[in-house]
This record gives C-alpha cells, structure tokens and sequence, in this order.
C-alpha cells in the first residue's frame, strides 16, 4: 500500500519504519525541515531501541522516504495516519490545533488534482491520542474542502517507549474505529490487510465504533496511572505501619485477577502520554458534567509523590539543604528512552536547586535533553561513578540496568558519607545496611516517612 504519514516524532516515525519494513511504500511528512533532513540521512532525533536501525534499512531499500511537502504527500498515499502531537492545554484539555491543521491539509489535498485513492476514497486515521469525538471533528474539516471520496477513522496507538518498535511489529492488540455504511465497511477491509502482517499468529484486530475506539486509548493509560498512583499511595502507608511494599506487591500480584504489571512504587509517572491523558480525561469527564472522581484522585497522588525523594532528602538532612551536593541517576522519566517530559527527575532536582543545594547527573541517554532543560544549573557527568565525588548523598530516579548492580565499595568511598535515596526500590534494605549505607526506599518498612 502506499501510505502516508503525518508527523515524523516518535508514534509517526515507529509507525512509518514498521509499515515500511513489511513492504509497504510509506512517506512520512514534516514540517520540520531540520528533522527531515536528519532522517533522510538515517537519524533518528530521539533515542529508541531498533528504531534508527529500522530506519537506515528501509531508507536504504527505498521503501521510506520524507518529505516537508505535506500536501503532496497527502495526495500520494491512499491511506493517511496523523500522527502530530496534542500536547496539553492550559485547562487539561488536549491541544487540537496541529490535528486541525493536518486536517484542513488533507482537505485541500482532495480539493482537486491527482489523488491515490483505496476502492475510491481516501482512508484518513487518527493515530494521535485525541479526545472523543476528534475523529468526526477531522472529518468535518476534510469536508469543508474535500470534492474526493474519504473516510475517517480512529487507530490509536499503543506504544511503550523503551520498547516501541517490538510493540508494532508484535502487537498486543490493534485497535481501529470505522464509522458505519459502507465506506467504514470498505475501511475496515483494507485496515484488515494493511495490519495482518503484523497479526499473523493471533486474531488481534478489533473493529469497534469511532468514539469508543478513542475512548480506549484513554481508559487503557488512565487504568494504568491508576495501578500506578494506588501502589505508590499504598507504599507511603506502607511506611508509617512498618510493612515492605516489596512483599505486598508480590502478594498481590500473584492474583491473576491483578498481575504483576505497573505495580511497582515509585517517584510517580511521567512521560508523554500517562499525566497529559489522565488530564485530557479528566477534562473530558467535566465538560460532559460527569467528573470522575478515581482518576482526580491518580492525578493528585501522582503530583504528590513526585516530592517524595525530595521530602526524604530534607528530613534526613533536618530541612538544611543549602550548600550540599548531591549525585543524581536518572533523569529519564524510565529507561531505555531519552524522554525526559514530565519526568520525576526533573522535580527532585529543581527542588534541590531551589533549596540551595547543587546537582551532578548521569542519565545514560537523557544528557542532551537534560542539558537542554537545566543549562548550566546542574552538572552532567558522562561517568556515573564521577558524578558521586564529594556527594553527600545519591539519589536514584531511573532504573536503568546499569544501575541495578553497581560497585557499592566504590559508590560508598566516592560520596562524602554512604548515604542513598532509591526511588526505584533496585537494592534490598537488608543488604545496603550490611555494606554501611544509610538507604531509603519507597515504602520499605520504616523508611522516613514523609
């Protein structure tokens, strides 16, 4: 198939890679004229495991090019993902201009002039996570110019980052939402085609209506943040009654009912996609006068918990920060991703500067980013170990393999004194206070509680 898609950022260029690593004839637009010109040497602006190799491969076969002409390559191909950002709002709400304008291009597009078309008409997808009901605003914009055949329909994606390339090629499920009649009926046989290599063992496509295809997206990421935010909520408790949230999670796990995924505590959770969602549903849910009170209670502990690190660090320090260094790993919001938005890093360390403290960090992949976001307020150290000299304490926010089994003997001889505040649980409290340290967890038995 040929196939268009717009937004060359991190859903848009997966998506694109994997189409075209399957032998479809994918363009990706842009108009970020630097960006393309990256990727058509083969690199990838951001870090993401397999994807830059997947790239050069089919960069190199011919089978993915880019382009900054977005409205001729809306004409070329005969299905079209948009897949533009929808950062947030000042309200919670999720921005719609970039999907809007995407809109109005394609519109346009099918004005007049040569136009690829699948069994007569257009399939137009929205890929980005969008409200309920965006869908059906994009079609109304396509038609105010459109005098082609289209259809729109919803395909929200499902991708983790760290892990982004495997998830498509290998879905756990792929959702798409057709409107009725006959044009969602031809959509949804093409749809069929265009994803069956990517579902060959298992039948893991399902056809669902528009508006309930973009509300799963939302409901998918806001039961996650909520397992997130209950474990995190449940370990402070955990804290003040002397139990180890370690053991509780295994207990509860253990049930097939709940499962052992996104149980574990932390600094709360970041990224791109979980604390934007959680509010442009929790937004969804007020304007249709129905607010849903669970998930006000996700995003407050999750605001919450972002400090805890910082909490602990000032109770053991008696609330005297200033002067003190401190060593950071991680800045990630998780690992195997340079994506540091809305990472807890980032409050931990504004908090430490803001109280007067200085800062040395190692990320193994956010430091652009970071340096970026910081400037000159924090040391980067591309050793992890020299970042730790004349610390007085290590604080831990990404857990990165690289840090789950470190030399202690020479973590403890490079800080000022063993001191470590591990927002990740990686060590066993038993065994740090064997080596000398002075460790704090989350929710690890009487560990501080703040």
């Amino acid at each position: 198939m040929r196939i268009t898609v717009i937004g060359s950022g991190y859903v848009g260029l997966v998506a694109g890679a994997c189409l075209a690593n399957v032998g479809n004839d994918v363009v990706c637009a842009d108009i970020d004229a630097a960006k393309v010109a990256r990727l058509e040497k083969g690199e990838v602006p951001f870090y993401e495991p397999g994807l830059e190799d997947l790239v050069k491969e089919n960069v190199a076969a011919g089978r993915l090019r880019f382009t900054t002409d977005v409205e001729r390559a809306c004409r070329d191909g005969g299905v079209i993902f948009i897949a533009v950002g929808t950062p947030q709002g000042d309200d919670g709400s999720a921005e719609l201009r970039f999907v809007e304008s995407v809109a109005e291009t394609i519109g346009k597009a099918l004005a007049g002039g040569e136009n690829v078309l699948l069994d007569g008409q257009k399939i137009v997808l929205t890929k980005s996570t969008v409200p309920v009901g965006t869908t059906d605003r994009v079609s109304a914009l396509i038609g105010e110019h459109a005098r082609q055949g289209y259809v729109c329909c919803s395909n929200p994606e499902f991708l983790k980052e760290g892990d982004a390339v495997n998830d498509f090629l290998k879905p756990d499920r792929v959702v798409v939402g057709t409107p009725a009649g006959p044009a969602g009926d031809l959509a949804r046989e093409a749809l069929r085609e265009l994803y069956e290599p990517f579902c060959r063992t298992h039948e893991r496509i399902h056809f669902m209506d528009v508006r309930s295809s973009e509300l799963t997206k939302y409901a998918a990421n806001a039961l996650l943040a909520t397992k997130i935010s209950f474990m995190n909520d449940l370990a402070n408790l955990a804290e003040r009654v002397g139990a180890d949230i370690e053991k509780v999670r295994v207990g509860i796990g253990s049930d097939p009912r709940i499962g052992y995924q996104f149980l574990f505590p932390g600094t709360g959770y970041g990224g791109s996609c979980f604390p934007k969602d959680v509010k442009a549903l929790m937004h969804t849910a007020e304007v249709n006068h129905h607010p849903l009170r669970l998930l006000q209670a996700v995003d407050a502990v999750n605001r919450d918990q972002k400090g805890i690190l910082l909490r602990k660090v000032a109770a053991h320090f008696g609330g005297e920060l200033a002067g003190r260094r401190f060593a950071v790993w991680g800045l990630a919001f998780k690992p195997n991703t340079d994506d540091m938005r809305y990472a807890p890093a980032i409050d931990l360390v504004e908090g430490l500067l803001a109280a007067g403290a200085s800062v040395v960090a190692h990320d193994p992949q956010a430091m652009e980013n970071a340096a970026a976001h910081f400037g000159d307020r924090i040391t980067l150290s591309t050793d992890h170990y020299a970042c730790l000299d004349g610390a007085d304490a290590l604080c831990i926010c990404t857990e990165w393999n690289v840090f789950r089994r470190p030399d202690f003997d020479q973590v403890a001889r490079r800080l000022k004194a063993p001191v470590l505040f591990d927002g990740r649980n990686l060590y066993d409290p038993e065994r740090m206070a064997a080596r000398g340290f002075t460790y704090y967890a989350i929710g690890r038995g009487r560990s501080l509680p703040v």
